[in-house]
């Protein structure tokens, strides 16, 4: 199963405050052990929402907000894994460094599979999903 783990955002990341060359280490030495056990697929941190924008959609209308946003569900980075379970996921999570200074919380939310779509997903549809998942490999 595949599992996306959020990192929250905190007042001091959403300041723009970069961790310390310690945490940097420590989330190296993970990231490695992620990767040697073949768990990571992707990870990134993120800017704080003051350089980012948000697009919210009421039927054909779009509407643009540039952040900042308020520190309640938002997101410093997150890592995509490749685990066996959700107990798998969570311990993976209870070994990981403590992303922030302070009080952390990691999300772990499952993603999608094809087969959680029911019928609406059409084999024309799954075809068209494989697709673009073989070109994204391709330009990546």
């Amino acid at each position: 199963m595949k599992v996306i783990v959020l990192v929250k955002a905190t007042r001091e990341s959403e300041a723009g405050e970069m961790p310390s060359k310690g945490l940097l280490e420590a989330m190296g030495k993970f990231n490695e052990e992620l990767v040697n056990a073949g768990v990571m697929q992707a990870g990134e941190g993120l800017h704080p929402t003051s350089k980012g924008a948000r697009v919210t959609f009421s039927g054909k209308d779009r509407t643009v907000t540039q952040g900042p946003f308020p520190l309640e569900n938002t997101v410093a980075g997150f890592w995509v894994w490749k685990v066996g379970s959700m107990d798998e996921a969570i311990q993976w999570a209870r070994r990981c460094p403590n992303p922030h200074a302070g009080t952390s919380e990691l999300e772990i939310r499952p993603v999608f599979e094809a087969e959680d779509f029911g019928a609406e997903f059409t084999p024309e549809l799954r075809e068209q999903e494989e697709r673009l998942r073989e070109r994204v490999a391709k330009a990546s």
